[in-house]
């Protein structure tokens, strides 16, 4: 696949993206892709690998190496390096029903994965995904399809996140009638609300829901299942139902001073500004949203959705970020017990770091230190918060590392507005509840062992909301997954392919 020595002529390149001083004056993306023959021959750095790590997605030491959805990229590389960017397509939406999503957000373990990444730099696949759908839809290959044969068979999806899209894409594909609900004003889930659009322009979303449209998908918005509209109802209407509601439970933090004014979860925050954003997404409504202009903004959290707060608070103005993750700061460089093809768990410096860096001066990031308090002013706004280090300790019966104070390390900086970004517990018990389905300690909905089915053989539940907060990548395969399970107790068997 690919040129045989492309690896060694070519250097790796990939999507360039504007300096950190000129993105921040907008909230639009800004990536600017390879011109085709630039992205050509990075397809053809792909080394025709006996053994395709980068399509394997494979759980090693607790995360994944690999797609998840096995995408053939040895085989979308090669054509693409061959100029047959249309066949190159075909064989990217074989596997995957969204890559104009997963070539934006997915944090690409493929690369990590990458033969080429074992000594030197990883094929640039995510851009090479990026560049093949992106064409796809200029030239008008990426096209509603005719639904030609329907099966007279009716499915409802509750949630319109990557799941709950893919499982009522392939399930439309195959001739069902499939209607999504969805309980805000329009269709997405955490793709529309929980991304921002420095990372997803929401135009993207609007222009493939529209194809989904023309095949026959039903969107109803605005419908909040379990509160709107009964869940009975639901399934006495629709032969099988779908939950993919998400993992949009927060997790919150209980410390002296929780209850004070301008504290707020992270995805409030961030779904506020995605609200209040105009058509150019470049302008934001005034007064409409939750603003970080001429404050100072506490990130608590250190992952990818503290970094989206970073970066959002520097584009409406923050006098100040600060971001605190509980871990010790990663190591530069692999480690020799993070050997490849494990995803590296080394340091990386986000978007959102990268403008704080280059707007402060400094790294927002402050490792090992957590919030002991906040301090609230006699209107009981929020104005400072008391900080402590940790640090790393084993413990004893598990063997486990765990985080502890020390002791007469606190100290205060300035917040008058603090952003919880301290990941998800689960399903939100309101929808659990209306259908009658039993959840595990950590709130997901429990399935069959090795399948998507609760206790009701009429109901199935797939995506965060069944495996916990996950990836896109993850979502978009168990909505595959699902749709084919779906079809087969629907038919009796199922001709929906996952590679």
């Amino acid at each position: 696949m690919g040129k045989p020595t492309g690896f060694l002529e070519y250097a790796r390149k990939d999507k360039r993206a504007a300096t950190p001083k000129e993105r921040i004056k907008h909230f639009r993306e800004f990536y600017s892709p390879l011109e085709k023959e630039e992205q050509e021959e990075q397809g053809a750095r792909c080394m025709a690998c006996g053994v395709p790590f980068c399509q394997s997605g494979q759980m090693m030491m607790g995360m994944v190496s690999g797609c998840p959805l096995h995408n053939l990229v040895p085989e979308w590389n090669d054509l693409l390096y061959r100029g047959n960017w249309e066949e190159a397509y075909m064989r990217l939406k074989k596997t995957n029903c969204f890559p104009e999503f997963t070539a934006r957000v997915c944090p690409a373990p493929c690369e990590a994965a990458c033969t080429c990444s074992l000594n030197g730099d990883g094929v640039s696949i995510k851009g090479d995904e990026y560049a093949i759908i992106e064409n796809a839809y200029q030239e008008g290959y990426a096209k509603a399809r005719n639904i030609r044969v329907r099966t007279g068979k009716k499915v409802a999806i509750v949630g319109s996140g990557p799941a709950g899209l893919a499982a009522a894409d392939m399930l439309n594909l195959r001739g069902h009638q499939v209607t999504v609900f969805e309980r805000e004003d329009k269709v997405g889930g955490l793709l529309r609300y929980g991304i921002p659009n420095m990372k997803l322009e929401k135009k993207v979303i609007d222009r493939k829901v529209k194809i989904m449209e023309e095949e026959g998908v039903t969107f109803m918005t605005g419908v909040d299942v379990g509160k709107d509209k009964r869940a009975n109802t639901i399934l006495k209407e629709y032969d099988r139902v779908i939950l993919a509601c998400g993992a949009t439970n927060p997790r919150d933090i209980q410390v002296e001073g929780r209850k004070s004014q301008g504290i707020y979860f992270a995805v409030d925050f961030l779904k506020s500004t995605t609200k209040a954003l105009l058509e150019d997404g470049a302008t934001l409504q005034k007064g409409s949203f939750v603003s970080a202009k001429d404050k100072h903004v506490l990130v608590i959290g250190g992952g990818d959705t503290g970094n989206d707060c970073v970066g959002t608070s520097i584009r409406h103005g923050a006098k100040s970020v600060l971001q605190l993750e509980m871990m010790p700061e990663p190591p530069k460089d692999r480690r020799e017990d993070n050997a490849w093809p494990e995803w590296p768990r080394v340091l990386k410096t986000d978007y959102g770091q990268e403008e704080a860096i280059a707007v402060f001066d400094k790294d927002p990031r402050r490792y090992q230190t957590t919030v002991k308090r906040f301090i609230k002013d006699d209107k009981n706004q929020v104005k400072e918060a008391v900080l402590i280090k940790l640090k790393a300790e084993i413990e004893p019966k598990s063997g486990r590392m765990m985080m502890s104070e020390v002791k007469g390390s606190e100290y205060t900086v300035p917040a008058d507005l603090v952003l919880i970004a301290a990941g998800f517990l689960g399903s939100e018990d309101y929808i659990t509840k209306a259908f009658k389905v039993a959840t595990d300690e950590r709130t997901n909905v429990k399935t069959a062992p090795g399948t998507y089915r609760t206790e009701n053989q009429q109901l199935f539940a797939a995506g965060d909301m069944r495996r916990g907060q996950s990836l896109v990548v993850w979502a978009i395969r168990e909505g595959q997954e699902v749709a084919r399970e779906v079809d087969e107790s629907l038919m009796g068997y199922t001709n929906l392919v996952i590679q």
